[in-house]
């Protein structure tokens, strides 16, 4: 018989720390504590009567019944996993699709490492990317047209209470020129120097359209727009091209080397929270579970150690 406190979750969180055999990195992937980890674990040995670790230190050491375990138990979380897929399909509901919403500026690294990680866990996840402003990506997400955003916040706690939000990375922005502009050679820009230049920007809903205005409200000028536009890569474009300066983040930097990026003085200085957003009623579904933690993957190997 089968103890009450045997469950698929504690085995989903001793197979997170079989492959990789950490206890802070398994927290960190699942979204837990250390300690709730460690309890985890240590309540699956209660429930089967036997140890799986010894301790070395503050060191799990796996024994051979822990390595037992683990190749029974992949095999019971793919057949669940593949039942409820089975179920949900029959239902209407399609579990091995994952409708993902996404700055346009996020296909350049983010957004394609994201997708190559995930469908590494989910083995046959089909991804349907969309592609839009903050305003849009909110909205499609808040109509359940997409069932996860990553999208740029003003602060990491500008988030509606019913949405779970996975932090990936900080963005700041910068003076962007081309690359024979006569500011081209500076590293460090006032914004009232520019006063008299032509700007280019984004139009409204975009997080850096609402970068641009935060940044000229602290410089105390409206600047001279000669041109708005709908996407990043058109503006990147504008701006090589000799149509006007702008103000980008800094993850375009290596789109295109006919522009030139210049960090603004401090005063200026605004920057974009990269995060995943779903809602709260969906964090247990198991796509969304295996995308927030590929997502926080991301943010442990983009912040400096």
């Amino acid at each position: 018989m089968i103890r009450e406190d045997f469950t698929l979750k504690k085995l989903e969180v001793f197979l997170a720390f079989m492959r990789v055999n950490h206890l802070a990195r398994v927290a960190e992937e699942i979204g837990q504590s250390t300690v709730s980890v460690h309890r985890a674990l240590h309540s699956l040995e209660q429930a089967l009567g036997c140890p799986l670790f010894k301790h070395e230190g503050r060191n799990l050491i796996p024994l051979d019944t822990a390595y037992t375990l683990a190749k029974h138990a992949s095999r019971v979380i793919a057949e669940c996993e593949e039942g409820i897929r089975q179920v949900r399909e029959l239902a209407g509901v399609h579990a091995s699709r994952l409708r993902l919403g996404a700055l346009y500026s996020l296909t350049l690294q983010c957004i394609p490492r994201l997708i190559v990680g995930i469908k590494l866990r989910k083995v046959g996840l089909d991804v349907d990317l969309t592609l839009g402003s903050n305003q849009d990506l909110l909205r499609q997400l808040e109509e359940r047209r997409l069932d996860a955003i990553v999208i740029g916040l003003d602060t990491p706690t500008t988030v509606p209470r019913h949405l779970v939000a996975v932090p990936l990375f900080r963005d700041e922005v910068y003076l962007a020129v081309p690359a024979d502009s006569p500011y081209a050679q500076q590293t460090l820009i006032d914004l009232k120097e520019l006063r008299e230049e032509n700007f280019v920007a984004l139009g409204e809903g975009f997080i850096t359209a609402r970068s641009f205005q935060r940044a000229f409200e602290q410089a105390a000028f409206k600047p001279k727009i000669g041109m708005q536009v709908g996407d990043i890569f058109s503006l990147i474009n504008l701006v090589s091209g000799g149509m006007g300066c702008t103000l980008l983040p800094g993850r375009v930097a290596g789109f295109t080397p006919r522009i030139r990026l210049i960090r603004l003085k401090s005063q200026y200085v605004t920057a974009q929270h990269i995060t995943l957003l779903f809602d709260k009623s969906r964090e247990q579904e198991a796509t969304l579970l295996a995308l927030a933690a590929e997502c926080r993957m991301y943010a442990r190997r983009a912040t400096p150690a």
